[in-house]
């Protein structure tokens, strides 16, 4: 089984960082490519984030309210592979 790391995205042309306002999937769920994970605070607006690969999700890096940079790590995904 592979580790997919889940990044912090980067929303915004100028977006140095940013906020998890709320994880919409816990550790356990099952996570399909398009799915929402979590919700993400920018300067400007709150925004969905969307799973890029489908998977497990095995961990949460970050509590809601953390501050990181953009590309950070926030989370992983197991593929069950």
């Amino acid at each position: 089984m592979a580790r997919i790391p889940i990044e912090m995205p980067k929303l915004g042309y100028d977006m140095e960082t940013g906020t998890i306002a709320a994880w919409v999937k816990d550790v356990g769920d099952t996570v399909a490519r398009g799915d929402v994970l979590a919700e993400i605070e920018t300067e400007k607006s709150t925004v969905e984030m969307e799973a890029l690969a489908g998977g497990t999700l095995v961990e949460q890096t970050l509590a809601p309210g953390q501050e990181v940079p953009v590309g950070s790590i926030i989370g992983y995904l197991e593929d069950g592979q």
